[in-house]
């Protein structure tokens, strides 16, 4: 599969803002190749809303974001799609389409208004789904699979994309234990390989603990603190972002967040 440049995504002073209701202000961060970023914090923190503003689906009202100093908002959005892939926490197609037929979609940057997927988009999509094992399932309709069998069919759409960034909206939301941790594997995995700039919202900081390289904790619209996991996931830092008592609990190097006792 050809793979354009490794990618550096650059947020600086953003604040977006439904009317008077201001979601996001002065966030700033940077995420490069081959990192997993995860964006930590409460319901209604603003999550979703960052990644839909890094994905050009809304546009800040200040501050700006760049994709390898390329501001989102001089790109087309054939341009942006091109760069950035979008995976959201689920999908229902109108139609019963084949796992075939969805991977493909993530083929459109590519192709002209009335033009049809040609042969060489047929094998990316099918080199995306072997490399996520569910080449298997290519002609199965989509509505009759697994939680996590559509997750993987979602995350390689996006690697069909061809794009180098990939923004995931709490993508084990609605996983069993185990479609948890192969989706959250299999995200880890492909950031290493490909070299992809992963940003993902989580909803359990345990996801983030262990499967992230760095993360950032979103309180009220802004970065309360960004880091490594170990040294932002702690229970004091956490306690404040949910008002909530937390434990981490540790043994060696793991690290396991719990609800904590109150006082």
């Amino acid at each position: 599969m050809e793979q354009s440049r490794l990618s550096v995504v650059d947020i600086r002073d953003v604040g977006f803002a439904y009317g008077e209701a201001k979601i996001l202000h002065d966030l700033t961060m940077s995420v490069g190749p081959s990192e997993v970023f995860a964006i930590v914090g409460p319901n209604a923190a603003g999550k979703t809303t960052l990644l839909r503003c890094m994905e050009r689906v809304l546009a800040p009202q200040t501050g700006t974001i760049r994709i390898d100093g390329n501001d989102l908002k001089s790109l087309s959005a054939r341009e942006v799609s091109k760069r950035v892939a979008a995976v959201p926490q689920s999908h229902t197609p109108a139609f019963p389409y084949t796992v075939q037929d969805v991977v493909l979609m993530g083929r459109n940057p590519y192709l002209g208004a009335a033009s049809q997927p040609g042969p060489h988009d047929v094998d990316v999509a099918r080199e995306a789904m072997e490399e996520l094992g569910i080449g298997g399932v290519a002609a199965r309709p989509y509505t009759q699979l697994s939680g996590g069998q559509l997750q993987l069919v979602l995350i390689a759409r996006a690697l069909a994309q061809e794009a180098q960034v990939l923004l995931l909206d709490e993508p084990t939301a609605h996983l069993d234990f185990r479609n948890r941790y192969l989706v959250l594997a299999t995200i880890r995995d492909l950031a290493v390989r490909r070299g992809l700039t992963v940003i993902m919202t989580v909803h359990d900081p345990n996801d983030a603990m262990q499967y992230a390289d760095r993360v950032g904790l979103v309180s009220e619209g802004g970065l309360i603190a960004i880091g490594t996991p170990d040294k932002v996931l702690t229970a004091e830092n956490l306690g404040r972002l949910y008002g909530i008592p937390i434990d981490v609990l540790t043994d060696g190097d793991r690290h396991v967040i719990v609800a904590g006792t109150p006082s």
